[in-house]
């Protein structure tokens, strides 16, 4: 099963992991006072749908080319840019390289805080079913799909295999820490992360964690600018949190059908 962004950074942050303020919005009112509980000089307002590559994207009924991810730079009527950019954004549908030509219409949107971002990284936990146990991954190359960079530069992706009984292991924080060039107060900040990050994953029984990117600011803090989640639908019994979740509008309707 499979939850928007806003939703797995929510329960990302219960775990004590760093992730910008945001609000969800429905509507283009909504946007606006999302903005208005947030300040600031730059908002983010970001398509919620389940499909990755939504900032390089594209509306169907737009000619504009713009994607599904908006930088937002807000000037003296802040609210009203981004109630602008919601409407131009709600009720159309994204085209995105997951989603194929059909697209997917977007119903909710995440306004989300500007990040001085210094540095983009990849991380994301899963299940290797060949070693039956939970895999980090990590890479230098933030931003870019993984597979992309495992074709191309497979030097540039680094695993740690993490044995269930003992659990994630400082040596293994500071293996990944290490290789993605974190200094300093950063690989303190970097083992915090991974540890949280570790047990969100596994006590809430997700099958795929994904931080992409994973951003350094400018100040040298650890923040998932982005997060995907999806779980085991055979633990579903057990968190039934994760269950109420569930965007059936985002589903295959034979798919939902069957589950039914």
């Amino acid at each position: 099963m499979n939850i928007h962004e806003y939703q797995a950074k929510a329960l990302l942050r219960d775990f004590g992991v760093a992730v910008p303020a945001g609000q969800v919005a429905y509507t283009p009112n909504e946007a606006a006072k999302a903005a208005e509980a947030l300040g600031g000089d730059v908002l983010v307002v970001k398509s919620q749908i389940h499909a990755g590559g939504r900032g390089a994207g594209h509306f169907a009924e737009q000619p504009d080319g713009k994607g599904g991810v908006r930088v937002v730079k807000l000037g003296a009527n802040g609210s009203a840019q981004i109630a602008d950019t919601a409407a131009a954004m709600l009720g159309h549908t994204l085209v995105t390289k997951q989603t194929g030509a059909a697209g997917q219409e977007v119903r909710r949107l995440y306004i989300e805080a500007g990040v001085d971002i210094a540095r983009e990284l990849y991380l994301a936990l899963l299940i290797d079913r060949a070693s039956s146990r939970v895999t980090l991954i990590a890479s230098t190359e933030g931003g870019m799909e993984i597979e992309e960079v495992a074709e191309q530069t497979p030097e540039k992706i680094i695993q740690a295999s993490i044995d269930p009984v003992a659990g994630l292991q400082g040596f293994h924080a500071r293996k990944i820490a290490f290789a993605l060039g974190l200094q300093g107060a950063q690989i303190k900040a970097a083992t915090a992360f991974l540890t949280s990050l570790y047990q969100a994953f596994t006590a809430l029984d997700a099958a795929l964690l994904e931080i992409n990117p994973l951003v350094v600011t400018g100040e040298g803090e650890i923040i998932a600018l982005d997060a995907k989640m999806n779980f085991d639908d055979n633990a579903l019994y057990r968190q039934p949190q994760i269950a109420a979740l569930r965007d059936e509008d985002e589903e295959d309707p034979a798919e939902l059908a069957a589950t039914q």
